[in-house]
C-alpha cells in the first residue's frame, strides 16, 4: 500500500494541551504509533493560531508549539524525524520513520515583518496557510472577506518572499479572491492543503470546480480535508445534532483554557465519545470529493490533507489516521488503480512541493 504524505494535521496545538504523542491515545486523531500503523511516510503539523490572537501572541504560540513538536520527535525518535525537503520523506521513509514537516496555518505570526517569515522559514517551517476564520495583514479569509478585497500590499509581498524562499503559498481558508490574487502573483506552484469540493459541499471553505481547474492548470496541489462539514451538506443539520455541535465547541474551549485540569480534559473526551454517535459523511464521501477533484484539478494535482487533530470527529470508518488505507481501498474498488493511489497519497505533494524548491533557485 503507498504511503500517505498527508498535507495538514494540528498535531502541535495537541502537544500543548500534554498529549503524549509517543503513546497509542483512545482519544486523539494522530500520534506516533498511529502514524506508523497507518502508512503514514510524511505529515504536514500544522501551526494553527486563531484569529482571536494578536500577532505578538501569535509569534509566540507559533514558536512555542514549533519547540513541543522538535521535542516531540527528538523524544521519539524510533517513530519520526524533522523534515524540510521531499528527499527527507524519502529518508525516512526508508528507515521505517514518518518524515515530520512544519506548516503554519495563519500568517498571523509572521506580523508585518519579512524578517519573521525569514526566521520560520529557518526553523522548518515549508507552507504559510495565509489566512485562517479571519482577515488579517496578509490576506482576506474564506469566513470574512472584507478587509482588503483579496491579499493585501503586504500579503503581495509576503508571497513573493515565500516564492523566494521556497515556502509553499497555502490557500485553504483563503477568500476566493485572496486565491485568484495568490495564483496570479505568485511565480511558483500554490497549494490548498486542507479544502474539499464546493460542487459536493456548498461550503465557502471548499473550492469551486473553476478554482480546482485553476489550481491544476498552474500546476498546484489541492488535499482533500475529511472534515464532515466540508464533505457533506448532510452533518450536523438537525437541530439536535446542532446543539450538540454548540455544547461540544463550549467543552472544547474550556478544556483548551486548561488542558492540565484532568476534569475538563474527561469531559471533552466523553464529548468525543458523543460526537460518534451523529451522522457523518465516510470513506465513500471522501473518495466522492478525491475524484471531483481529479476530474477539474487532474489526476497530478490531487492529495490528502486530513485535518485530524483539527476537527471535531471525523469521518466514520476513518476515526483516526491508523485507518486512512481504507481510502485506498475505496479508490482501488472504485476501479482507479495503483498508480492513481500512489500519486493521490504521496506523490503528487513531493512533486509539487520539489517544484516550488526548484522555483526558489
Amino acid at each position: 500500500m503507498a504511503l500517505l504524505f498527508d498535507s495538514h494535521v494540528d498535531t502541535p496545538s495537541s502537544l500543548l494541551r500534554l498529549r503524549n504523542p509517543g503513546v497509542d491515545n483512545r482519544y486523539g486523531h494522530v500520534d506516533f504509533p498511529k502514524l506508523r500503523r497507518g502508512g503514514v511516510g510524511g505529515s504536514f503539523f500544522a501551526l494553527y493560531t486563531p484569529a482571536s490572537m494578536g500577532p505578538e501572541e501569535a509569534t509566540s504560540y507559533a514558536l512555542r508549539m514549533i519547540d513541543a513538536t522538535r521535542q516531540a520527535a527528538m523524544a521519539y525518535p524510533q517513530y519520526v524525524s524533522m523534515a524540510t525537503t521531499p528527499d527527507d520523506f524519502r529518508k525516512a521513509a526508508s528507515e521505517e520513520r514518518t518524515a515530520v514537516f512544519l506548516g503554519m496555518e495563519n500568517a498571523s505570526p509572521i506580523q508585518e515583518d519579512l524578517s519573521l517569515l525569514r526566521r520560520f522559514y529557518s526553523l522548518g517551517v515549508r507552507y504559510v496557510t495565509l489566512t485562517h476564520n479571519g482577515d488579517n495583514s496578509v490576506a482576506d479569509s474564506a469566513a470574512e472577506g472584507s478587509r482588503w478585497g483579496g491579499l493585501s500590499p503586504f500579503g503581495r509581498e509576503a508571497v513573493a518572499e515565500m516564492n523566494r524562499l521556497g515556502i509553499m503559498v497555502d490557500l485553504s481558508h483563503a477568500s476566493d479572491k485572496t486565491f485568484y490574487d495568490a495564483l496570479e502573483c505568485s511565480t511558483a506552484p500554490v497549494i490548498a492543503s486542507h479544502s474539499c469540493c464546493r460542487a459536493i459541499c456548498p461550503h465557502r471553505r471548499n473550492l469551486t470546480d473553476d478554482m480546482l481547474r485553476a489550481l491544476g492548470e498552474s500546476g498546484g496541489y489541492v488535499g482533500i480535508n475529511f472534515y464532515p462539514a466540508f464533505l457533506s451538506s448532510s452533518y450536523g443539520i438537525s437541530s439536535a445534532d446542532a446543539a450538540l455541535l454548540d455544547e461540544a465547541d463550549e467543552v472544547e474551549t474550556r478544556f483548551n483554557a486548561n488542558p492540565a485540569d484532568s476534569r475538563l480534559r474527561d469531559d471533552w473526551n466523553r464529548m468525543q465519545d458523543r460526537l460518534l454517535e451523529m451522522w457523518r459523511p465516510g470513506v465513500r464521501e471522501v473518495v466522492d470529493h478525491i475524484e471531483r477533484a481529479i476530474r477539474f484539478a487532474g489526476e497530478d494535482h490531487v492529495g490528502i490533507g486530513t485535518d485530524y487533530d483539527g476537527i471535531p470527529v471525523p469521518p466514520e470508518g476513518l476515526e483516526d489516521v491508523s485507518k486512512v488505507g481504507a481510502v485506498a481501498r475505496e479508490m482501488l474498488r472504485r476501479g482507479l488503480g495503483e498508480r492513481l493511489v500512489e500519486k493521490v497519497f504521496s506523490e503528487n505533494l513531493l512533486r509539487v512541493m520539489q517544484n516550488v524548491i526548484n522555483c526558489s533557485k
